[in-house]
């Protein structure tokens, strides 16, 4: 499972076209995605303050697009590496869809569904 953080508004729109495609794939060229353990980071770092997120869990063997697998800062071996995947995902690509608010203090975790199947590399709090 690759996670994937969109807004509410964002995934109605997806499911109307049959695929999943944000601004953002016209402008790099690929869908930043997530792994379980490492989903907090783009969360904190791009949706602080949003409750209106939502949080998409990408089949990698349904994808029609290439996944590649790249570090977020490429002169760094130690820095987090992250799926981007290469074209728009199928909706049939996508196998769930959960509420992504944050917690009180600001902070995001995984939705307890996902937290209950493990929590990925990074440890999140």
């Amino acid at each position: 499972m690759i996670p994937h953080i969109c807004s509410r508004a964002d995934w109605a729109a997806a499911r109307d076209r049959g695929f999943y495609a944000p601004e953002s794939l016209d402008r790099v060229g690929f869908v930043h995605c997530s792994d379980p353990g490492t989903v907090h980071l783009p969360a904190a770092t791009f949706h602080a303050g949003r409750t209106d997120l939502v949080l998409l869990e990408v089949d990698p063997g349904r994808l029609d697009a290439e996944l590649r697998w790249e570090p977020s800062n490429r002169s760094d071996p130690s820095a987090p590496w992250f799926p981007h995947i290469y074209g728009p995902i199928p909706i049939g690509a996508i196998v769930g869809v959960h509420d992504f608010p944050p917690l009180p203090d600001g902070r995001f975790e995984l939705p307890p569904a996902l937290a209950r199947r493990g929590r990925g590399s990074s440890g999140l709090n």
